[in-house]
């Protein structure tokens, strides 16, 4: 299924699994697939996101009801990197994924963190535009920061990417997003963490076996949601 600008809706499953589970799958996976380069000698990074929704929490409503037609934007760097800071759009449409980005500046960036949409000008790239002035028109917010540390691996057949996501903590401190150190608090139980498999046409059957994805516990919950839902119901039990 091909998307906007060339890019292509792709497969994503996530699961909730425990630390006995992840410990197993990632040997697994380490003997069949290859650490993402990008991850550099340690093996994982740092993902910091802010997220977006407008007044009447159209995201949060939508992800809640399982609508699988939805889309959500976000502002993420890597491992407190501002040279490269990225605006995403995520949609969602019959069960698969497409992501749309664009680079901006810091100077952009902190102006979304105070609420305000850049200043849309002639020699922005196209993208970047579209980006802008779907935001503009739905009133989007900054709603909240997503951090994790990730372990990614990745497979050429299938476009195959496997991650391991820990430590997955949210802050309501949307004004310092850009700072190193803030204040957050864990939305998860200990030990758990999620794992994602995405690929495009094809997942290898000796990934999937190895794997066993249908014993796993399978959420259709994303990161911003169960952040949203720990802070707005203050729990743990989704």
């Amino acid at each position: 299924m091909s998307g906007i600008m060339g890019n292509k809706y792709r497969h994503e499953y996530k699961y909730r699994i425990d630390a006995g589970q992840a410990a197993i799958l990632e040997m697994r996976v380490s003997m069949l697939l290859q650490p993402d380069p990008h991850a550099g000698e340690s093996g994982t990074y740092l993902i910091k996101s802010l997220y977006f929704d407008d007044y009447n929490e159209r995201c949060f409503k939508e992800n809640e009801d399982g609508d699988d037609n939805r889309s959500k934007f976000r502002i993420r760097y890597y491992n407190d990197d501002h040279s490269c800071i990225r605006l995403e759009k995520k949609s969602k449409r019959n069960g698969m994924t497409l992501k749309e980005s664009c680079l901006i500046t810091e100077a952009m960036c902190r102006e979304f963190m105070v609420g305000r949409i850049p200043q849309i000008t002639d020699e922005m790239p196209q993208k970047m535009k579209s980006l802008f002035l779907e935001m503009q028109l739905k009133c989007l917010m900054p709603k909240i920061i997503v951090i994790y540390e990730r372990k990614p691996y990745v497979c050429p057949i299938g476009n195959v990417r496997v991650t391991f996501d820990r430590s997955i903590s949210a802050s309501n401190d949307v004004l310092h997003f850009l700072e190193p150190e803030i204040t957050i608090r864990p939305i998860l139980a200990k030990g758990e963490s999620v794992l994602e498999v995405k690929w495009d046409e094809l997942l290898p059957d000796y990934i999937r076996n190895q794997l066993e994805l249908e014993s796993l516990r399978w959420s259709s919950f994303s990161k911003y949601y169960l952040c949203r839902k720990y802070d707005c119901y203050g729990g743990l039990d989704i």
